[in-house]
């Protein structure tokens, strides 16, 4: 904390550095979670689906209202994963070993984990199923199931990833598979690829482009790759100020960016990418490569898909401004499940927690929630292995910018928040329920310049 604050050299960031500790000495150490499903009720009175980052914030949440005993969490994995240091991982920046705790230890201490797969919702019945034939009711349903990467959707995937030159810093099982392509990379294409469906971290995808580009100059391999991002988009970002601040550093590095390219088949024992132009339907062409980093299509988990609380396209149907399910009133949804009209980060469900914190407080009370989501989200956009481009933005795709300068710029102050002090946020402040987003920031540097 204090390099950063060196770096910005900053009066109110200090402020902020003391905020974290104080945090941090608020926030009690995590515990070791000792509960079992075996010893799982049928009842609760808060049910979480969901062991990920909007799950384990919302349980902690929760615990302090009605108690630990009467909170569970039904997640399966027994490893969490904090995914967005996944970029750096695939470029070598961060070990995989810093990404992942035991389950475990992140469920809040006393919360039951049921450590199971949900196959079923009723929300008529107030009641889940779960794939070990357990059906558990609930007052108050939390969603924050996540989204799901369908890899299997482009041909030739993923058997594909058994083969070297290609890799993809969305899987835990091929994030490190990117870093060795990147490494073993001699001369030829070097292709990054953004798919036809909503995606989780938007700006995932383009980040390890540029820190490819930063990784062969500063190995002398950069005359011998050409760079490609092949996108299904028709534009490089959806807010208009960091767009053309990414445009400038797509110019200026002599990348190549094509739009409307769909990735449908990899053919990886030639080392062949294949891709569907979508303005024209049916046409396809076919690039060699000597590294492909491939971002999967997404979707909403199976089992939501046909469930009554999705909406037409599989996603849970909540309130934007509140989180409230549209149909049941006692259901609420968080994060990259939902179909909220922002884009799918850590940062959305962070600020989300807040609000959903406070909707569940006043329906809890017979009350109408008043507290509003904007739609916050925040993408550091790495842009090289010292430099981030911070874009925070709201519904409207309108910049919600937390410091008191220009966050279109590439910093070295950004990266090393987005390197180390956000993973600290996560771990110590956010997954405990303590951190609901920085827009008690943005009102902090707000007063200071007036």
């Amino acid at each position: 904390m204090t390099l950063l604050a060196s770096v910005v050299s900053c009066s109110r960031v200090r402020l902020f550095a003391c905020f974290l500790r104080l945090g941090s000495q608020q926030a009690s150490p995590l515990q070791l979670h000792t509960g079992a499903s075996l010893a799982a009720k049928s009842y609760y009175e808060v049910l979480v689906l969901g062991g990920g980052s909007g799950g384990i914030s919302m349980a902690a949440r929760m615990k302090r209202k009605v108690g630990a005993e009467n909170v569970a969490i039904v997640e399966p994995s027994e490893t969490h994963f904090y995914q967005p240091i996944w970029t750096l991982v695939g470029a070598g920046a961060k070990p995989l070993s810093s990404s992942g705790r035991p389950t475990a230890n992140v469920i809040p201490s006393g919360v039951e984990w049921i450590k199971a797969r949900v196959v079923d919702l009723n929300p008529d019945k107030n009641c889940i199923h779960t794939d070990d034939d357990k059906k558990i009711s609930y007052k108050y349903l939390i969603i924050a199931l996540g989204i799901q990467l369908d890899y299997e959707k482009i041909k030739g995937l993923p058997e594909g990833f058994a083969h070297p030159k290609i890799g993809s810093n969305y899987s835990v099982r091929t994030v490190e598979k990117t870093w060795k392509a990147l490494q073993d990379f001699k001369e030829g294409n070097a292709i990054f690829t953004f798919p036809n469906t909503p995606v989780k971290c938007a700006g995932a995808p383009q980040k390890i482009m540029y820190l490819s580009e930063a990784y062969f100059r500063k190995t002398g391999k950069r005359p011998k790759a050409n760079i490609i991002f092949n996108t299904s988009l028709g534009a490089i970002f959806g807010v208009k100020k960091y767009a053309d601040a990414l445009q400038k550093i797509i110019q200026e590095r002599a990348l190549t960016v094509n739009y409307k390219q769909n990735l449908i088949e990899v053919r990886a024992d030639k080392q062949e990418a294949v891709f569907e132009n979508l303005d024209k339907p049916g046409e396809t062409q076919v690039i060699s490569y000597e590294m492909l980093h491939v971002t999967p299509p997404m979707s909403p988990p199976d089992v939501l898909k046909t469930s009554p609380v999705a909406d037409a396209a599989g996603w849970v149907d909540v309130d934007k401004d509140t989180l409230q399910h549209k149909r049941y009133p006692n259901v609420f949804g968080i994060g990259d499940c939902t179909n909220l009209p922002t884009s799918k980060t850590a940062a959305a469900v962070a600020a989300q927690s807040g609000i959903l914190d406070r909707t569940i407080s006043l329906i809890m009370k017979n009350q109408t929630p008043v507290k509003k989501y904007d739609g916050y989200t925040s993408c550091p956009l790495v842009t090289g292995y010292n430099r981030v481009i911070l874009a925070e933005f709201n519904y409207n795709a309108e910049p919600l910018e937390t410091f008191p300068f220009d966050q279109s710029k590439e910093r070295l102050s950004m990266y090393l928040m987005k390197a180390d002090m956000m993973p600290f946020l996560y771990w110590n402040l956010m997954l405990r329920g303590y951190w609901g987003g920085p827009a008690f920031l943005r009102k902090l540097f707000h007063l200071g310049r007036s």
